[in-house]
């Protein structure tokens, strides 16, 4: 697998004498997608080529490939019109490159963003082709696991197909390493998923139910901002919201959002409610977005009350794609599989899962520009616990006290990552030292008024009550626009800025505060504001104010921030 370099000109590439690459279509945590061209068929193809970060160990290099491998074998017994297809694993000197079906599309989210709701009929079409691309691939032992409107694409010749099986698990493969697991988006993820336990066909369906509540509203059902863990809080512990413009489709919705698997509206029932709100054959339902058109301004989304919504809020205005919008995306890497036995449907086992330490996943390269905004891979370590961290009750300000180093080292291993946000552009590779026995996951968040497009790579303690995270925002460097921008938020305390040097950055800015959200476990955060060439990184530690674990943090902080690095 190649290295995260800038990608050779595609016109002298030729992977396995066959597919010619010819433009870079995106960029994902650790992967190019080429549109490319089949010259032994004579077709056009999205070829996907795995990026390897700087320095990682030959062993992990080699357990990539394996699980390359590994993803093709699930999909390519997929064979539907609903689900995009897979057409050859290829290979250039070893290595493997994934080579899929090439749809000029949109994704659903686009659609969505573009032109706001969708009506009755549209929303019909959606959920009968996902639902019927789901049936497929439960047949075949296949669970998504991140069915969201950003992995529908809605093709210029009105097909309906569901992608990125990345992060799926085919249930007949049992040579899969059970140490890890990749979650879906946190608001289409399925309550039992969340909380840990078993995956199975089941978590499908609450998430298409989320999709389909997502495009009649215009808003998810589930949306905590910058936070996953309040959202995975809302889906685990809230109550179930109910859609208020679905209409007709309002039961069907309200049959996939429930939180018990076992009752949930099987699949071949909700294709047949369906049925008499379908169009007429050959109805244009997704008519190409009219450039002229005055923008859509999004409705207002469901929120935790004190979440980070002004700042850090979903862009006003519709981002306009850099590229031909051809949705070709493998989807990440690794994906689970376990070793049962394929089931004709969901029959969820209610057991809890014992996960153990996560895989690193590489997080797809959506190439519908803005179809990765707000999706992340979560990777939470339960060991019998609950998922969500302990509540602690608000009742202090943030620590005026400078952080200072510790006698007791915190345990930790180097760790290489990407943070590539959903602008497609190449870079981002970083280098931290974390805890062991700490998971992660990546969310990237769309532009606003006061600060671009970020990408996002967080890392978790098992027990959830801290948070190191990593923030890249390219070809961007302007400091104190960061630091208005969290003075800004909310009944937020920030304490005076501390200038602070780390090797290799220019700068530097130490930011220290606490935003009392509303909750009763207030976050204090420490992090220091970077620049490198000409884009901006922010790390840092959360915690709840005055705890033990904010303790722990500003004693993992002091241990770790001159060891941070970012690639030439």
């Amino acid at each position: 697998m190649s290295t995260p370099e800038t990608p050779q000109p595609a016109r002298s590439r030729v992977i396995a004498g066959r597919y010619r690459l010819e433009h870079v279509l995106g960029n994902g945590s650790m992967g190019t997608v080429w549109a490319a061209y089949d010259e032994f068929l004579q077709r056009k193809v999205a070829v996907k080529e795995v990026l390897l970060p700087p320095g990682i160990p030959a062993g992990e290099a080699d357990a990539l490939r394996e699980r390359t491998l590994r993803e093709a074998r699930a999909i390519a017994v997929l064979s539907h019109p609903n689900v995009v297809t897979l057409h050859d694993i290829a290979r250039q000197d070893g290595e493997p490159f994934v080579v899929m079906e090439l749809v000029p599309s949109r994704s659903l989210a686009e659609v969505v963003r573009q032109q706001g709701p969708l009506n009755t009929q549209q929303t019909a079409a959606v959920a009968d082709a996902v639902a019927a691309g789901l049936e497929a691939a439960h047949r075949a032992g296949i669970t998504h696991r991140d069915v969201k409107p950003g992995n529908v694409l809605v093709g210029d010749s009105g097909q309906i197909k569901l992608t990125d099986f990345g992060i799926a698990r085919n249930v007949a493969e049992n040579t899969m390493t059970s140490t890890g697991i990749m979650l879906g988006s946190p608001a289409y993820i399925a309550p039992e998923v969340a909380s840990g336990q078993e995956v199975t066909p089941a978590a499908d369906l609450w998430s298409l139910g989320a999709t389909l509540f997502a495009v009649v509203e215009g808003v998810p059902p589930y949306d905590a901002d910058d936070d996953p863990l309040a959202t995975v809080t809302e889906v685990v512990h809230g109550d179930v919201p109910k859609p208020t413009s679905a209409g007709e489709l309002e039961p069907v919705i309200t049959g996939l959002m429930v939180k018990d698997p076992d009752a949930r509206m099987t699949l071949a029932e909700v294709r047949r409610r369906l049925r008499p709100l379908l169009p007429e054959p050959g109805t244009v339902l997704f008519p190409a977005p009219n450039p002229d058109a005055p923008p859509v301004t999004p409705p207002k989304p469901r929120r935790p009350a004190g979440s980070l919504s002004k700042q850090f809020a979903p862009p006003k205005t519709p981002i306009a794609p850099t590229d031909t919008p051809l949705a070709s995306d493998p989807g990440p890497l690794p994906f689970m599989v376990t070793g049962s036995t394929p089931a004709p449907g969901p029959k969820p086992r209610r057991r809890r899962g014992k996960l153990g330490t996560a895989v690193l996943a590489l997080v797809a390269a959506v190439i519908v520009v803005v179809s990765m905004a707000g999706g992340f891979v979560l990777t939470r370590y339960l060991g019998g616990q609950v998922l969500l961290p302990t509540a602690v009750a608000f009742g202090g300000t943030p620590s005026t006290s400078p952080t200072s180093t510790t006698t007791a080292k915190v345990p930790t291993t180097r760790v290489h990552g990407k943070a590539v946000p959903t602008t497609g552009d190449s870079g981002g590779d970083f280098s931290l030292d974390v805890p062991p026995d700490w998971q992660q996951f990546s969310q990237n968040r769309p532009p606003t008024d006061s600060l671009p497009a970020r990408a996002q790579v967080f890392f978790i303690s098992k027990d959830g009550t801290q948070e190191l995270s990593v923030q890249r925002f390219p070809k961007f460097t302007k400091v104190d626009a960061y630091v208005n921008a969290v003075k800004a938020l909310p009944k937020v305390t920030v304490q005076p800025l501390t200038p602070i040097s780390v090797p290799g950055f220019s700068g530097g800015q130490q930011i220290e505060y606490a935003q009392d959200t509303g909750g009763s476990a207030p976050p204090h955060t420490i992090a220091m504001v970077l620049v490198k060439g000409n884009d901006l990184w922010v790390v840092g530690v959360k915690a709840p104010v005055g705890s033990d674990a904010d303790a722990a943090a500003k004693r993992l902080f002091a241990q770790i921030s001159q060891q941070f690095q970012v690639a030439d």
